[in-house]
């Protein structure tokens, strides 16, 4: 059975340095980095997305000057500055698939992104014969959630790997964790996760 790697926007802004810092960030870039050192061959495909949003507009009312920090939000992730890189310290060179997403519209699932050959995610997935995919990374509330509940939507039996991951908030990280297990994702660590890839 195919397994993907499912890393949502391990990137400048959402870590601690960022306009959108996420406590933790920089942590969860370097554990990502040292699970991909020890576990990269166990999974078919590797996909990292990033916020790429588009420098000269509100991105479909993303942006806004006074945001709500729900629907609108600060100026992030604009395309070719430095907050829309991947964090220093998550090591890229195990990710088979760069995906960028938000391109002049409001975009939170890595599945509403598209790769360097132009295709989207679920193509990816199921080119590559993907039934099973761990997902990691930046915000548990937000593009963590989005990412996951989508994978589930397209067939795709989900873990969460749940010490991969930082959110913005604690009772809102709870809540999305909660909605997550509720439509069928699993969620444990890395290290149960390694344990069951050699079972």
């Amino acid at each position: 059975m195919s397994r993907a790697l499912l890393i949502v926007d391990v990137q400048n802004d959402f870590t601690e340095r960022g306009a959108l810092a996420v406590a933790g960030g920089d942590a969860v870039a370097s554990a990502v980095s040292s699970y991909l050192a020890a576990h990269a061959a166990e999974y078919d495909v590797i996909a990292a997305s990033r916020d790429w949003h588009d420098p000269d507009s509100d991105n479909g009312g993303h942006f806004a000057d006074e945001p709500d920090f729900v629907d609108t939000w600060p100026r992030h992730c604009v395309a070719g500055t430095s907050g829309a890189e991947y964090d220093e310290l998550f090591v890229t060179d195990a990710v088979t698939h760069h995906v960028r997403k938000g391109q002049g519209m409001p975009a939170y699932s890595m599945f509403e992104g598209v790769a360097d050959d132009g295709a989207n995610v679920a193509a990816v997935l199921s080119g590559r014969g993907v039934l099973s995919a761990d997902v990691v990374g930046l915000a548990t509330d937000h593009c963590v959630r989005a990412t996951v509940l989508d994978a589930i939507a397209h067939g795709v039996r989900v873990r969460v790997l749940t010490d991969l991951i930082a959110g913005v908030g604690v009772e809102s990280s709870d809540t999305a964790l909660a909605e997550m297990a509720h439509a069928g994702a699993e969620l444990i660590d890395s290290v149960e996760a390694a344990e069951d890839a050699h079972a």
